[in-house]
């Protein structure tokens, strides 16, 4: 399957994703390249810059029919003069494609809902490496476990985010999705850590939960705490999203995807799939600090968030 994206032409392989740098053209460019001349000269050119003399001798054709399919290639914008050289008093001008691929579009862009597969950006980049994910994700243990004997509905909301990091990824090579009461301080301390659900139902997550810039606030009956603005936010449908440093170990990162109570945790995670341009933003009152407060909205009154509002 090949996908062009971010000007990038993608092919799922079985071994991964691979990609060329791609130009879009509009489609009267294409003219230039239909004859089979044409692209045969294209295809000389991919190789190695080449000049119209020396094409036509490796072509066996005349000098005059190569210089005409550059020329309109040249116009098309598909070519580039990449080297000159003097040849015999006269100079010769080598020409490459400009991208190794061109991409056609037939209509208009259309809203996107993810990053760039080609380029995470800084918010991911500790957790993504090299097309790989480089951390854990912990999600709660759907049985009653910790002081509450609370069980988790959140891992579902983690399927749902694991789709998102996987636009990212051109291979994963082992397993990366831990219950919290399987989690042992070796992982903790080796890894960089994405947790999914507050800390009622991820004992990992009470473990950071005051550390972080945001927090929730056991004494507020687990309301959402700000330490950067002094705010709280009490609503069930509060989530918070926030990249630190971990506690565990200073060289690695823990991301925080939570909210009060499940329906927060939707919000946080809906935040990622739909608005994730306004979580790259910073908090809004330090854009140093990736930690942002997510409100879930219920826009069709069906009982279920389908809607946020980054609150700061």
């Amino acid at each position: 399957m090949v996908t062009c994206l971010a000007n990038y032409a993608l092919h799922q392989t079985e071994k991964g994703i691979a990609a060329l740098s791609a130009k879009e053209l509009p489609a009267r460019s294409f003219k230039a390249i239909c004859s089979p001349l044409a692209t045969a000269i294209l295809e000389e050119l991919t190789k190695e810059p080449q000049y119209p003399k020396a094409l036509a001798k490796k072509l066996h054709v005349h000098e005059q029919k190569i210089y005409y399919h550059v020329r309109n290639m040249l116009k098309a914008g598909i070519l580039a003069v990449v080297k000159k050289e003097t040849m015999a008093g006269a100079t010769a001008l080598y020409y490459a494609p400009q991208e190794p691929s061109f991409i056609l579009r037939c209509k208009s862009y259309e809203p996107a809902t993810k990053l760039s597969l080609s380029s995470p950006n800084e918010f991911l980049e500790p957790f993504i490496a090299g097309g790989t994910l480089n951390a854990i994700i912990i999600v709660g243990s759907p049985d009653p476990h910790g002081p509450e004997r609370a069980r988790s509905r959140d891992g579902y909301y983690g399927m749902d985010f694991a789709l998102f990091l996987g636009t990212f990824l051109s291979h994963v090579s082992h397993y990366h999705v831990m219950l919290d009461t399987e989690v042992r301080e070796r992982e903790l301390l080796n890894n960089n850590l994405i947790l999914i659900g507050g800390p009622i139902v991820n004992k990992v997550t009470e473990k950071v939960n005051e550390k972080l810039p945001i927090y929730f606030d056991k004494g507020q009956r687990w309301a959402i705490y700000s330490k950067i603005s002094g705010e709280s936010y009490p609503s069930d449908e509060a989530g918070l999203v926030v990249n630190a440093k971990s506690p565990f170990n200073k060289e690695k990162h823990v991301l925080v995807i939570a909210g009060k109570r499940n329906m927060g945790t939707r919000a946080a995670i809906l935040a990622f799939l739909k608005y994730s341009h306004l979580l790259v933003e910073g908090n809004s009152h330090n854009q140093k600090l990736y930690a942002k407060v997510i409100e879930g909205i219920d826009n069709d009154g069906d009982g279920i968030v389908d809607a946020i509002e980054v609150r700061e």
